[in-house]
């Protein structure tokens, strides 16, 4: 069992740094892509505070199908292209909704839901899937948060043989 190291007081970056070595402990010794995400996405959904959804979804025929998270229950299987996932996965970026209202197309899974970050899972120029936070709170993402959700993503790949 992993134990969860306390984040309490942390700047943002100090927060983000310490994500990462945790997420490295977690996948040591273990390269299955599924354990590896089912983890992270309990890593960061009971580390970061004021979220209501951390989770993947991972690109299957063409389309976005959900994987492991932690939150609600959500949306299935969502287009390339459609809502936040799906753009991201079409412009191949990080995309960071301080306000997912103003977002044309959102896709609501929970109506508690008032701000995202989604960053592409890519292995190379493919991409795998992208790993979607949620918050309840408008603005609670910015870039900074996108870039480490990037590392971590980066690291999972790295750390996975994914098929």
């Amino acid at each position: 069992m992993h134990a969860l190291a306390s984040t309490a007081g942390h700047t943002r970056e100090a927060l983000h740094e310490e994500l990462l070595g945790q997420a490295r402990a977690l996948f040591t010794g273990e390269r299955d892509p599924l354990a590896n995400s089912a983890n992270l996405a309990a890593l960061l959904y009971h580390t970061l505070p004021d979220l209501n959804w951390a989770g993947f979804y991972w690109m299957k025929a063409g389309e976005l199908v959900l994987g492991p998270f932690q939150g609600k229950p959500a949306c299935v299987r969502i287009a390339v292209g459609r809502g936040v996932c799906g753009t991201a996965v079409a412009r191949r970026a990080a995309i960071v909704v301080p306000d997912v209202h103003a977002f044309p197309g959102h896709i609501a899974c929970d109506s508690a839901s008032e701000s995202e970050v989604v960053v592409p899972v890519l292995r190379g120029g493919e991409v795998l899937g992208v790993l979607d936070l949620d918050s309840p709170r408008q603005g609670r993402f910015d870039e900074a948060d996108a870039r480490a959700l990037e590392r971590l993503a980066a690291l999972l790949v790295e750390s996975s043989d994914f098929d």
